[in-house]
């Protein structure tokens, strides 16, 4: 039996509509690096391409989406509200779309389940929450700027109170998490799948100078495998049904990440990867004014 193509998979989300498996991350790409990238995974194959208006990248990565020739309905866009708009939904996803180029986002996520003071990035409005969000946010589907909405950052604690909200009318199509080997959040995964929300991973390769590049298990497997321990971190990602956005500037990184056909991971490889003990948060809260991760996820 031939593996699956993990380069043409997409996952079917609560809309109906199909995201692909497999996307390019910009968070941390260094200026003037970011347009190169974007061009070079869409010439590669990629056709999902993750950004969000905190990253101060997404005009780069218009320009990017411009000069690859890659037709703009063949590429699934996904950006994210950041955290000083939640009380101005439209005009942030107008400043989005203004920098992007382009008519309409296909995932437009609540970055994060903190609603902050622009005037004051140290504090939380307190006449405003993410469920005020989420309503202003619901309103965008139907004008063609906005073709799925989900969120960012949630854990359990805050989906079951978005969720259990009275105005609460749509439920998110995408949770994105951090998702790797030493942050596998299996409550939390299993939360979203029994609400039908999908997973998206970011994080997926554990960040710059992961602690994982040098555990025997991954790297056993990896050479086992004639694979990079970065692919077969992927992978193991999709092999446990969330996509992936692995974050490189690096044309021949970009393109050795989307080298995944043609082999898979034994369900063994899978419980070895499973058993790292090992654990570890590449992105905190301690920078909000309000925290938003509880711990209760694992």
């Amino acid at each position: 039996m031939a593996a699956l193509s993990q380069t043409t998979r997409t996952f079917t989300l609560n809309t109906g509509e199909k995201i692909p498996a497999v996307g390019l991350g910009t968070w941390q790409s260094k200026p003037n690096e970011v347009s190169r990238a974007v061009e070079a995974a869409l010439r590669a194959g990629y056709r999902h391409i993750d950004t969000a208006h905190a990253y101060g990248n997404e005009r780069e990565v218009g320009e990017g989406i411009r000069a690859s020739g890659v037709p703009r309905e063949q590429i699934w866009l996904t950006t994210k509200l950041d955290n000083t708009w939640h009380k101005h939904v439209v005009e942030g996803l107008a400043a989005s779309l203004e920098a992007l180029q382009t008519d309409y986002i296909d995932l437009f996520l609540m970055h994060w389940p903190s609603s902050t003071d622009p005037d004051d990035r140290k504090k939380h409005y307190q006449d405003w929450d993410f469920r005020d969000t989420w309503r202003e946010m619901e309103k965008l589907l139907g004008t063609g700027k906005v073709r799925n909405i989900g969120v960012s950052n949630f854990g359990i604690r805050n989906l079951d109170k978005l969720l259990n909200s009275p105005e609460c009318k749509v439920i998110p199509a995408v949770n994105q998490i951090e998702l790797h080997p030493c942050r596998p959040s299996p409550k939390l995964v299993a939360y979203n799948a029994d609400k039908g929300i999908h997973s998206t991973g970011y994080s997926c390769l554990g960040s710059t100078d992961s602690p994982l590049y040098t555990n025997e298990k991954l790297l056993a497997i990896a050479k086992a495998k004639g694979r990079t321990p970065q692919q077969v971190l992927l992978m193991w990602g999709l092999t446990k049904g969330w996509s992936v956005i692995p974050k490189s500037v690096t044309p021949a990184r970009i393109e050795a990440n989307f080298d995944l056909d043609g082999w898979d991971l034994t369900a063994d490889e899978v419980a070895q990867i499973d058993s790292i003990p090992e654990r570890f948060k590449v992105c905190d809260d301690k920078w909000l004014p309000v925290q938003v991760f509880f711990g209760d996820d694992e």
